[in-house]
């Protein structure tokens, strides 16, 4: 990201590689982090440990955990009563995906830049190397960057809003060469999805998959505790 230096930056921030990483960017940047955590009753709930110690890390200004019962929607495996696959990344959309999470997410961080009179969002979101989210397509960050435009008080008074995903087009190798450059403790994030009762990775979710492959494909120690490890 470019020289942000004493601006405000909305870090939307779950807990997860990606995000940590979009934090320490965000320190590098020289902003001043206000990170938004979204508590929405999900399955791997302690992936909200994990966005705390790194909120911490980083330094941020404020952290913001709100909480959202998308269990009242389901829909999904993190938030319903429905069995997380382990069977490997496949071509089709997985049962993982929560409906129109990022759209609902990156509206509430709006609401939160638009209150701290902040123009500058930083959301985690990755189109290579994922598990085929519609929600992270670079035509979606463009999309609600153009709607914060109209949706909001400022943007009709001219102002721009930016919305900053750094890892668009980085490999989950890149994202763990990036966190490793930054100086920054991986084993601080959570990926998986299906958590064992004592807090270890599965090592068999999609997320577990796609991240221990980047630590491999990029020749880092991986720091994560997975299940039978």
């Amino acid at each position: 990201m470019q020289n942000l230096a004493g601006k405000t930056l909305i870090v939307l921030l779950s807990g997860g590689l990606d995000s940590m990483v979009c934090a320490g960017l965000a320190r590098e940047a020289g902003a001043r982090i206000v990170a938004l955590t979204i508590d929405y009753n999900q399955r791997h709930r302690v992936e909200l440990e994990s966005a705390a110690r790194i909120a911490r890390d980083v330094g941020a200004a404020e952290h913001i955990v709100l909480p959202l019962d998308l269990r009242r929607f389901g829909g999904s495996a993190l938030t319903a009563d429905i069995d997380v696959p382990k069977d490997g990344v496949g071509d089709d959309v997985p049962i993982t995906y929560v409906p129109a999470r990022n759209l609902i997410f990156l509206s509430l961080t709006l609401g939160l830049a638009e209150a701290r009179q902040a123009q500058d969002i930083v959301i985690g979101v990755n189109a290579l190397d994922y598990s085929g989210y519609p929600d992270c397509r670079p035509e979606f960050i463009a999309g609600f960057q153009d709607l914060a435009r109209l949706a909001t008080r400022d943007g009709d008074k001219g102002v721009d809003f930016h919305i900053h995903a750094p890892l668009q087009h980085m490999t989950k190798a890149d994202i763990a060469a990036e966190a490793a450059r930054l100086g920054m403790d991986a084993g601080m994030s959570w990926s998986c999805y299906d958590p064992t009762p004592d807090h270890l990775h599965c090592g068999l979710c999609d997320s577990c998959r796609l991240r221990s492959k980047g630590f491999a494909d990029a020749g880092l120690p991986d720091p994560t505790r997975y299940t039978g490890a």
